[in-house]
């Protein structure tokens, strides 16, 4: 039996529940939306994020990565171009490591060591072509992990605002208890470390 609704959908398609809980199974009801079918797929793209059915993020590191060497190309013709290093690094900053960055708060941390390393050699080319050191992708990570935690911090209205409590001594943040790998590198968690790394 079919599930309907008559509101708009937000998406087009959505992920297989059973291929999420590990289970190789496909026999489930489909679900309407408007009369229409909504698809199934492995993986889609929202506010320019790729999310793969299983909740990796190869494909959206692939994707960053492309268009990150792509930028790298004008920036070694601006090299030969003999432009100083500050322009250099301006371009650096708007067209590579914006790509870098986008929404990095939500995939960096569960990305794995080969994809962290493939961004890294980004930032590593880019050096070379400016001659001047660049923050690594983990300092990018933190900076915007600590700025995003400031934000929530200082909002009282903000949904994730209780997240963050001062243990009693008032020096640190409490700990967010996870019992997945995947919750521990998630934003929330990762951002009270950063704030306590900053407070100690």
């Amino acid at each position: 039996m079919a599930a309907d609704f008559d509101s708009s959908p937000s998406f087009s398609a959505f992920f297989n529940p059973q291929r999420i809980r590990g289970q190789d199974k496909s026999d489930h009801s489909p679900l309407n939306i408007n009369r229409s079918n909504v698809e199934i797929v492995k993986s889609t793209k929202f506010l320019s994020v790729h999310l793969a059915e299983d909740f990796t993020w190869s494909l959206n590191t692939s994707s960053i990565t492309k268009k990150a060497q792509q930028r790298l190309y004008f920036l070694r013709r601006l090299r030969t171009a003999h432009l100083p290093p500050l322009i250099l690094t301006t371009f650096y900053r708007g067209t590579i490591k914006s790509i870098l960055s986008s929404c990095i708060t939500a995939w960096f941390g569960n990305c794995t060591v080969l994809d962290g390393k493939t961004l890294q050699r980004i930032v590593r080319t880019a050096e070379k072509v400016i001659g001047v050191s660049l923050p690594s992708i983990m300092d990018i990570y933190s900076t915007h992990c600590i700025c995003k935690a400031n934000s929530i911090v200082d909002d009282p209205t903000h949904p994730s605002h209780t997240l963050f409590t001062l243990l009693p001594s008032g020096k640190r943040y409490r700990s967010i208890r996870a019992h997945t790998s995947r919750l521990l590198n998630s934003f929330f968690p990762q951002a009270i470390r950063c704030l306590n790394r900053e407070l100690n």
